[in-house]
């Protein structure tokens, strides 16, 4: 049962200083304070519509990856099949279940997105785009994905990295084998070219280094840069990420060497962070 009309819907994380990056996400990266959560907690979003992050306080850690999934049915049929049982949070319909890595993932009925897509995209992020993982065992997890989830590969790299598509977006999740687990990276949309050099010397101006890029991956084919929040979060904005817009065309897993220029087209440099095995 491949997953259609699913996309990333927001994302929860732990760290070290609620208050630090609630500032970083507001000032910075342009979203709006939502609510408080028990604990300690805030939830960002866009200042209408569903929320995009919870914070709360703790070790730097991924809480919960969550993801809407709109198309009619598929959510029952989807808890079927993982043996799911359906509950009701913050007044929608969904379910959670543990990937190999015991990652919390959730997946929900479909929300208010009005606050996504508004304002200009050189100021404020236009949407959330997709959330990578960590792992030590990337076979696992892939097969789990696609085989039990019903996620669908898109390309491969080595058996290194893995980029996985729900819509008609190139990918919505991805899973990259750095020998950790938890989040590597997680990605906002941004609307083209000229609003990532806005972005770059804006972020110049306020303090935080681009610790990647500007490039344009291999898989997905879109343009990037990458920074990091307060507490260490790699993050990514992106622009023209390949879409598979024909649903029924059965494309053939693509296979991409390891080498740094398969990540990053425009010469193969590579984040302090990011590794491949054939190459630097």
């Amino acid at each position: 049962m491949p997953l259609t009309r699913t996309a990333t819907s927001s994302l929860a994380l732990q760290v070290p200083d609620v208050d630090e990056v609630v500032a970083f996400y507001t000032r910075v990266v342009g979203l709006r304070v939502h609510s408080a959560l028990d604990g300690g907690g805030v939830r960002l979003g866009w200042g209408a519509g569903h929320h995009v992050l919870d914070l709360r306080p703790g070790e730097r850690a991924l809480e919960l990856v969550a993801f809407e999934v709109a198309a009619p049915g598929l959510l029952d049929e989807l808890a079927g099949t993982l043996g799911a049982q359906l509950d009701v949070v913050d007044g929608i319909r969904g379910f959670e279940i543990r990937d190999p890595d015991d990652n919390r993932v959730r997946f929900h009925d479909f929300v208010d997105r009005a606050g996504e897509q508004l304002g200009d995209g050189a100021r404020r992020p236009i949407r959330y785009q997709h959330a990578t993982l960590a792992t030590s065992d990337l076979a696992t997890m892939l097969a789990f994905y696609v085989d039990r989830v019903g996620f669908r590969l898109s390309d491969v790299m080595g058996a290194e990295f893995g980029w996985l598509r729900s819509s008609a977006d190139h990918h919505t999740l991805a899973v990259v084998e750095s020998g950790g687990r938890g989040l590597d990276h997680f990605s906002f949309d941004v609307s083209g070219w000229g609003d990532l050099l806005t972005w770059c010397d804006r972020l110049s101006a306020q303090g935080v280094d681009v610790t990647w890029g500007p490039g344009r991956h291999g898989p997905g084919n879109n343009l990037f840069i990458m920074f990091d929040d307060p507490a260490g979060n790699h993050v990514e904005l992106s622009a023209e990420l390949e879409q598979f817009h024909d649903e029924q065309a059965d494309h053939p897993v693509r296979h991409w060497r390891p080498v740094p220029r398969s990540i990053n087209l425009w010469g193969g440099q590579l984040a302090a962070f990011r590794t491949t095995s054939e190459g630097a």
